[in-house]
């Protein structure tokens, strides 16, 4: 993007924010797209920040929904519109946001898919005969699903694992979340027994690892890739599960379902998962069908 502004945001957004390159490149998109926009809009390539106004942001909303795109993705559009003016006007390069008062397109909320706690049973019980069958790699991917489940990770977390972020006389791991947040999850006992495994299956394939070496590893001993790890995880789900659209997010997903049935308070799911809003994690009130059950059988006098 030639304009210094929207350079100077994105630095920006990296050095102070320190926000994820895949974060970063989401928002250059963005302002690309905005900026062609405006070119068209106004005529004319000698546009101004200055020069935009409301009625330009909800002309480019409206051209993203007659391009059919998604409502969450135009949403998300919007808010990065909304936080680059915001830094425009704290520099002093637009004396308002016009932005702010523009709203985004109501959109329902898709509840997330997860698996039942039998289908997670299945799973692991799958994963821990490969454990024990299939080397090193076996008890990796083992110890990688135990882990995905027992702490709540999201892909990135597993990814950017360290074996420094393990303790494991303490029971828990450091989990370096979004926007570099880090919080600190208890390990259960079944994944400190995969780990174990994992760990003395990885030291006789390549001996004795430092601490500031990643965790999961690929078959040349770097760190496992995002993409590797999907098809690892996504495998083992397509083993027990048949409803379509389940991910490797859906085991983060199962974690704070299974959590909620159990009668674990939402505020305590919040901090696990790492969330910064409790609106977030309330979506979870609504999967969680089991507890809903349990709860009118107890409680319905006709039950």
């Amino acid at each position: 993007m030639a304009r210094a502004e929207a350079n100077d945001y994105l630095r920006y957004l990296e050095d102070e924010r320190q926000l994820s390159r895949h974060t970063i490149a989401a928002y250059r998109r963005d302002l690309a797209d905005l900026s062609e926009f405006l070119g068209g809009y106004y005529g004319s390539a000698d546009w101004e920040w200055t020069d935009v106004d409301r009625l330009a942001v909800r002309a480019f909303l409206s051209q993203l929904t007659m391009a059919a795109l998604k409502k969450r993705t135009i949403a998300r559009k919007l808010s990065a519109v909304r936080s680059f003016f915001r830094f425009l006007q704290r520099e002093g390069v637009v004396a308002a946001n016009p932005a702010r008062q523009v709203r985004a397109p109501r959109q329902g909320r898709a509840l997330p898919g997860y698996l039942t706690q039998r289908e997670m049973s299945q799973l692991f019980e799958i994963a821990a005969q490969s454990g024990s069958r299939q080397g090193w790699r076996g008890a990796r991917d083992w110890a990688l699903i135990e882990l995905m489940y027992t702490a709540g990770l999201r892909l990135s977390e597993a990814h950017s694992l360290d074996l420094a972020d393990v303790d494991v006389e303490a029971g828990r791991v450091k989990v370096h979340g979004k926007g570099r947040k880090e919080r600190i999850v208890p390990i259960g006992g079944h994944a400190m027994i995969a780990l174990g495994a994992y760990g003395q299956e990885r030291s006789q394939e390549f001996g004795t690892p430092a601490s500031s070496d990643p965790l999961f590893v690929s078959d040349r001993g770097g760190r496992l890739s995002r993409r590797q790890i999907q098809r690892i995880v996504t495998r083992f789900i397509g083993l027990v599960a048949d409803e379509t659209g389940l991910s490797t997010h859906s085991v983060r997903h199962s974690f704070a379902t299974h959590l909620l049935d159990e009668g674990a308070d939402l505020m305590a799911i919040k901090e696990l998962l790492g969330h910064s809003s409790l609106s977030t994690t309330q979506m979870y009130a609504h999967t969680s069908r089991e507890r809903l059950r349990r709860v009118y059988r107890v409680a319905h006098p006709r039950s």
